[in-house]
């Protein structure tokens, strides 16, 4: 009988199926896989510091000012690689994607988890250079890992069919405070 064979063999005595296989672990391990233990809501990734009621000019003092409340609330590792990457990735092509928001994005490595902050232009819009031509008012700047691919794309589906919503995106930009709006985005 081989190392293996002996290893799994059920009634050797040694060792038995239960030793390698333990119903609780392997829950635990699909729930972890399937993000059932990680944030269900998206109001669960923001933070009453990440909301940002803007009055800017342009895409590049948008960016900045997130930017700014991100590193005011310790999400960055390092302020520069971050914000290189936010650029970086606007030149491959324009983050704004219609009905008046932009969802600006970076992934880098050392991170752990995901946040987004958000900003709320008042009055005149953005220019962002969007898909379909119109000036930004919201922005969801999100980041985090770049080694959880999964977690991110679930982020990004829930984040758009939120503010598909027209009823949100008003209530959005009428919002006075930050608590109003995360509470905006608890049933997403």
């Amino acid at each position: 009988m081989t190392v293996v064979q002996g290893s799994w063999s059920f009634n050797s005595g040694k060792r038995g199926f239960k030793d390698f296989f333990d119903p609780k672990k392997l829950l635990k391990f699909l729930r972890q896989f399937l993000k059932k233990d990680g944030p269900m809501s998206l109001a669960e990734y923001l933070d009453d510091r990440l909301v940002v009621f803007l009055d800017v000019q342009t895409q590049v003092e948008a960016i900045e000012a997130l930017i700014e409340a991100l590193e005011g609330a310790h999400k960055l590792k390092g302020k520069e690689p971050f914000h290189k990457a936010i650029l970086d990735r606007e030149k491959i092509v324009s983050t704004g994607i219609g009905l008046g928001v932009a969802i600006p994005h970076a992934k880098l490595e050392g991170y752990d988890d995901f946040f987004i902050v958000i900003g709320i232009q008042g009055g005149r819009g953005i220019e962002w250079y969007s898909l379909d031509g119109s000036q930004v008012h919201l922005i969801f700047m999100i980041g985090g890992p770049d080694n959880k691919q999964t977690e991110y794309l679930n982020i990004l589906s829930k984040l758009t069919l939120a503010i598909k919503d027209v009823e949100r995106r008003k209530a959005l930009l009428k919002a006075t405070s930050a608590r109003q709006v995360i509470d905006l985005f608890k049933a997403c």
